[in-house]
């Protein structure tokens, strides 16, 4: 192929220039501790709740939108309502806006005199300044990944398919449990990881709304970020490091389940 050479070696370069040489450096800064050092930095029980609450929930609201996702784009690719190229729009407002605004916008709306945080203090319910409302902001801003993914795939569906197999006799349940969702399953797990990558990785508008109270409501970025402040840098690189392998690992394990699904279920 007619220039594979220079593009291959822009790619390789600029990629290790972005990517790769800063994840080496991330993981030599690690080597100034001890193993001892490391272990009891990553299993400090500050820094294991942090991970948890940050995988845990990213986790949880991954599954969450990958359910309302596909709801999501079902109505906006199958029907044609008032409105529905304004709602398509509204989906990409969580890329555009800035985290931290988003992050103050939805204190404020679960806050407890909150349009929204009001009715439901009244229940009970406080949103705002608990692992509730950084579960809140990991949908908000995961919510575009799986819309976004899914809906080509589903707008590249033949109708066809659907024609084909209700006259063989399925209804429309069977049509869309044994025709259509089997299709999009590489699509839907493409959209899961990028939404919990996505969490994982979320600061700007957790940080507002968390309370980021030590062991109850503080996320693993931030505790990284209180680290540097703390000019302890190779706990903060450590803490960076157990984030990477492990978010690494799921992704990795994610990809590998699309690809077995493209491969069983070819995609129509």
């Amino acid at each position: 192929m007619p220039g594979f050479g220079l593009t291959m070696g822009l790619t390789l370069t600029w990629l290790s220039v972005i990517i790769l040489i800063p994840l080496a450096a991330l993981f030599l800064k690690t080597f100034e501790l001890s193993l001892d050092q490391f272990w009891g930095i990553v299993t400090s029980r500050r820094t294991l709740n942090a991970l948890k609450i940050s995988f845990g929930l990213s986790f949880a609201a991954a599954c969450v939108n990958l359910v309302m996702g596909t709801i999501i784009v079902w109505a906006l690719v199958r029907y044609r309502f008032p409105g529905r190229r304004l709602f398509d729009a509204i989906v990409d407002v969580p890329f555009a806006l800035p985290t931290a605004v988003a992050g103050v916008a939805l204190t404020q709306l679960f806050a407890q005199k909150g349009w929204l945080g009001a009715p439901l203090a009244e229940l009970g319910i406080k949103v705002a300044f608990t692992p509730i409302g950084i579960f809140i902001a990991m949908i908000f801003i995961g919510i575009p990944f799986v819309v976004r993914t899914v809906q080509p795939v589903l707008i590249d569906l033949d109708p066809e398919i659907e024609e084909a197999a209700a006259s063989l006799g399925a209804n429309r349940w069977h049509t869309v449990f044994r025709v259509i969702l089997p299709s999009l399953i590489p699509a839907l797990l493409t959209g899961f990881a990028l939404a919990f990558a996505r969490a994982i990785g979320e600061y700007g508008s957790v940080i507002f709304i968390a309370g980021n109270l030590p062991n109850v409501s503080e996320i693993a970025p931030l505790l990284i970020v209180i680290r540097l402040s703390e000019f302890r840098y190779a706990d903060a690189t450590a803490i960076a490091v157990v984030m990477l392998v492990a978010s690494f690992l799921i992704i990795f394990l994610i990809n590998r389940l699309q690809r077995w699904a493209q491969a069983r279920i070819p995609v129509h």
